[in-house]
């Protein structure tokens, strides 16, 4: 279900019984908070049984309330500020162990991203890339790191990779002056998504070029204007994005990439390492 949640709720407001509109009120006016809440809490909170909160669900033409929860969550990723999002975040720590929580909940993105990963987007994605006559990339703000990490890599493969200059919004169309088929264009975008990472995948896709976007899910502004969707699981730490599945979907595909340039990239690294070596590169480790 893609609707807006709250415009769903707003619209059946009179079908619903006196605990479901104390429900339904709760939600509308504090849907930040009660994205995170178990239905037994919820329930809690307005005074209710768990089991009103998931017949509540239903009521709105969900498959229970684990199906209502994801969908508020993905609807309020954008719309939080950051003060919101410490607020959110401090709710649900509680006196919970802070370092187990966080990294506990960044395997389970990891898992849930290897269950959930369309295999046939991510081969595709894999030979356009190898294919491309010109490869660019473009990441801004938190996911500037990640652009910058895949066009590292890129670079030692490829000779015709494009970090997109994204400072001013000029330098994006700028750097994608000459974009079209046959070229390929990744975007890495997730919540609070970046809108000059959308134009300029708007702005290639309008020139003919291939778009790969690495997102989160099917609600990301990416993923209708991309011929390929990586989705990745991301969440909130705080006012921080956790992005450690989406690093490791990038790290699966430059090595996806990198196998399919296997021989050509083992005469690059013989290269390098006479470079790394003249040049002092890297400390020499003592063991």
């Amino acid at each position: 279900m893609n609707r807006d949640i709250l415009a769903l709720i707003q619209e059946n407001m009179h079908t619903f019984s006196k605990g479901q509109k104390r429900i339904a009120s709760f939600i509308l006016e504090s849907y930040d908070k009660a994205a995170f809440m178990t239905a037994s809490k919820l329930g809690k909170k307005v005074n209710v049984s768990e089991s009103t909160v998931v017949r509540f669900a239903a009521e709105l033409g969900y498959d229970g309330y684990p199906d209502m929860q994801r969908s508020l969550q993905k609807m309020i990723r954008n719309r939080l500020t950051s003060v919101q999002r410490i607020e959110v975040t401090n709710d649900r720590l509680g006196d919970q162990d802070l370092l187990s929580m966080v990294l506990q909940s960044d395997i389970e993105k990891i898992r849930l991203t290897l269950e959930e990963l369309d295999r046939d987007s991510f081969e595709k994605a894999v030979d356009a890339i190898v294919s491309a006559r010109k490869l660019y990339i473009i990441g801004v703000r938190s996911c500037a790191a990640m652009a910058t990490f895949m066009s590292f890599y890129f670079n030692l493969i490829f000779d015709n990779v494009v970090k997109v200059s994204a400072t001013t919004a000029s330098e994006v169309f700028e750097s994608l002056l000459r974009v079209g088929e046959g070229d390929v264009v990744i975007g890495v975008s997730f919540p609070r998504y970046s809108s000059r990472t959308v134009q300029a995948m708007n702005f290639a896709r309008s020139r003919g070029a291939t778009t790969i976007a690495i997102t989160d899910s099917e609600v990301s502004p990416l993923s209708p204007i991309s011929t390929y969707t990586l989705k990745a699981r991301s969440d909130m730490a705080s006012f921080v994005d956790s992005l450690v599945a989406p690093l490791s979907l990038i790290n699966a595909l430059l090595v996806a990439v990198s196998r399919k340039k296997n021989d050509d990239l083992a005469n690059t690294f013989e290269d390098l390492e006479k470079i790394w070596e003249e040049y002092g590169v890297y400390e020499k480790v003592q063991e």
